[in-house]
C-alpha cells in the first residue's frame, strides 16, 4: 500500500469518526453551561432542589451585609441593572461563606455566582462558593456620539 492510500484511509476514518460524533451530539443538551441568567436559574427546578448552579446578575443596591462574626457576606442579586428598567425581577438572596470578595464587588456590580440553593428559616438562600465580578465599564466601547477634544 502506498503512502497516499494510507493517508487517504486515515483521513477517511478520522472524518467518519468526527461526523459520527457530531451527529450523535446534535440533539443532546449541552452538559456544561458557563452560566445562565438569573431569570433562567429561577425557572430551573433542579436549581431549587440544591443542584450546583452558576448564574449571572447584578448586586442589588444597598444589599451587601458583611457579618464579621459569622465570617460571611450576604447580598441580593437581581436580573437586570437598576438603571436599565424599573422592573428588575425577583432578587435572590446570596450568602458567601467568606469575607473575601473580588475587588470589583460592590452595589450594582455585574456578578456571576456559583454554588447551590439551600433552605433556611427565612426562605431559600443561594449558598455561594465563588463570586466573580465583571471588569468596570471603562473597558467597553465609548458611547456613540462622544468625542474627545
Amino acid at each position: 500500500m502506498t503512502k497516499g492510500v494510507q493517508i487517504a484511509i486515515g483521513a477517511t476514518v478520522i472524518a467518519g469518526l468526527l461526523g459520527w460524533y457530531g451527529a450523535s451530539n446534535l440533539d443532546a443538551a449541552p452538559a456544561f453551561a458557563y452560566y445562565e441568567t438569573l431569570e433562567a436559574f429561577q425557572a430551573n427546578a433542579d436549581a431549587a432542589n440544591g443542584a450546583r448552579s452558576r448564574f449571572h446578575g447584578y448586586v442589588t443596591a444597598d444589599s451587601i451585609r458583611r457579618d464579621v462574626e459569622a465570617m460571611q457576606v450576604r447580598f441580593l442579586v437581581q436580573n437586570d441593572p437598576t438603571h436599565a428598567s424599573d422592573d428588575v425581577g425577583t432578587p435572590v438572596e446570596v450568602v458567601l461563606k467568606s469575607l473575601e470578595t473580588p475587588d470589583l464587588f460592590k452595589d450594582g456590580a455585574e456578578v456571576v455566582v456559583e454554588g447551590r440553593m439551600v433552605a433556611s428559616s427565612s426562605g431559600p438562600v443561594f449558598e455561594a462558593d465563588k463570586i466573580m465580578a465583571k471588569c468596570p465599564s471603562k473597558f467597553e466601547a465609548e458611547a456613540a456620539g462622544s468625542t474627545e477634544s
